[in-house]
């Protein structure tokens, strides 16, 4: 199929990316001509653990290619995906300025029928306002063109993008239209070889609930884990042997039960805040969602908690090496991320910060962490240690899960961990001779 998708973040360029892969002919469309020169030229701005090959791949086989002119593309395509971000407003709900402005560009220029797929995240209802969108430009034309919109919610994992794509768990598609729906399966087909009972179809409000409620739930089990890490602290019992002993319930499951410093990204706080305030729009009060969210925030500082018990208010001449930046690993998105709130927290008593991560540092030092002083950044997360109080972990990259704790001995001018992540065993540190600060057990 000849496909377009506008937009050429996270979900555009993945999405097209492996539509090509499978044979499809996709070009992606997006404003930012500086960012479409370069990825023609294979400069991804993105880190995705085999992103750049399948892309380079694909352009060099002609089934991928990158635009500006929507205009164009829309007279040769059979299926647009809608994949424009949808930013959090200031009152918590999805920002679908930039959906509908693509939506009335789609129909400004449409020519011949089209199936417009929407691929970002957005609260129930956007379908309509994009069919009234498009419907108003067609009628300033006087064209009468047919067009059907389909929600079509990605579940990709950050990190694990591309094996997510080309071997779903689960495909959800939100049609009101049979034929429509025939093309969406045939289109999606090949990524279901063996069986397609894992393409699920239902009605477009549906299909845009789905997603909230699949970050929501998930985010709610984070937030749990952590509230019952915190409670175990308190009364002296171990949070990880108590997920051990909840995680094989078959009814719970230990995926999104590790206990942290809280959820964060791109999906996650942005969604949950969004069903929260679509709750409120309708007259209800979602107060377990709410208290997700506030949870998630609290957690965030636990570890800073932490520090400031051990080293007092006044963090001044204090040094701490931090391990990780990116909210998780396989990712350089720091949006959201543990890392932001601790190292500014930490900061703004008095603290020097040497960070290292191996995908996020230039986001930190160029944005999120920009105007925070004394942070300097390191080639190897060695190099953070010297003269450090502290070694902190705050993303769980496979590079920190097994370090040399003789090397930190030597290193840091005591031998002190705060872990975020829960990534070591506490019993084998503490015969090393560390303190050792975890979340949801009390220090040795």
């Amino acid at each position: 199929m000849n496909l377009t998708v506008i937009g050429t973040g996270y979900v555009g360029l993945v999405s097209g990316t492996c539509f090509a892969e499978m044979g499809n002919n996709v070009t992606c469309i997006d404003i930012d001509s500086k960012k479409i020169a370069e990825l023609k030229k294979g400069i991804i701005p993105i880190y995705e653990p085999g992103l750049e090959a399948m892309v380079q791949r694909n352009v060099d086989n002609k089934t991928l290619h990158f635009s500006t002119d929507l205009h164009l593309n829309l007279d040769r395509c059979d299926i647009a995906f809608i994949a424009v971000g949808t930013p959090m407003g200031e009152d918590g709900s999805a920002d679908l300025q930039y959906v509908l402005q693509v939506a009335s560009e789609i129909g400004k220029h449409m020519n011949h029928p089209l199936i417009i797929v929407d691929k970002s995240t957005v609260p129930v209802g956007t379908a309509d306002k994009v069919k009234a969108t498009i419907e108003n430009e067609l009628k300033k034309r006087n064209k009468n063109i047919e067009f059907h919109v389909v929600s079509n919610p990605e579940f990709l994992k950050e990190g694990d993008a591309i094996n997510d794509f080309m071997k779903p768990d689960r495909v959800v598609i939100g049609s009101d239209d049979e034929n429509t729906t025939a093309k969406m399966r045939a289109l999606y087909a090949p990524f279901f070889r063996s069986s397609m009972d894992r393409l699920i179809t239902m009605d477009v409000r549906s299909a845009e609930m789905t997603k909230y409620v699949a970050n929501a739930m998930l985010a709610t089990k984070i937030s749990f884990m952590n509230e019952i890490a915190n409670i175990c602290e308190l009364v002296g019992a171990d949070v990880n042997k108590v997920r051990i002993g909840i995680g094989s319930d078959s009814r719970i499951g230990y995926s999104f039960i590790y206990p942290g410093s809280g959820y964060g990204g791109s999906c996650f706080p942005k969604d949950v805040k969004a069903l929260h305030r679509t709750a409120a729009q309708h007259g209800y009060e979602a107060q377990l969602i709410n208290a997700v969210e506030t949870v998630n925030d609290r957690q965030k500082l636990v570890i800073a908690k932490k520090i400031i018990t051990r080293y007092g208010e006044d963090l001044s001449g204090k040094t701490f090496a931090v391990w990780g930046l990116a909210f998780k690993p396989q990712t350089n998105d720091m949006r959201e991320a543990a890392a932001i709130y601790i190292i500014k927290e930490l900061s703004k008593r008095g603290a020097t910060i040497q960070a290292y991560d191996p995908k996020a540092m230039e986001e930190a030092e160029h944005f999120y962490l920009k105007d925070v002083p004394n942070v300097s950044y390191h080639h190897s997360k060695y190099d953070t240690l010297k003269d450090a109080d502290a070694m902190i972990l705050l993303t769980e990259w496979k590079e920190f899960r097994s370090p040399d704790f003789e090397e930190l001995k030597s290193q840091l001018n005591e031998p002190v961990i705060f872990d975020g992540r829960n990534q070591y065993n506490d019993s084998s540190l503490k015969k090393q001779g560390f303190e050792y600060y975890q979340i949801g057990k009390k220090s040795v």
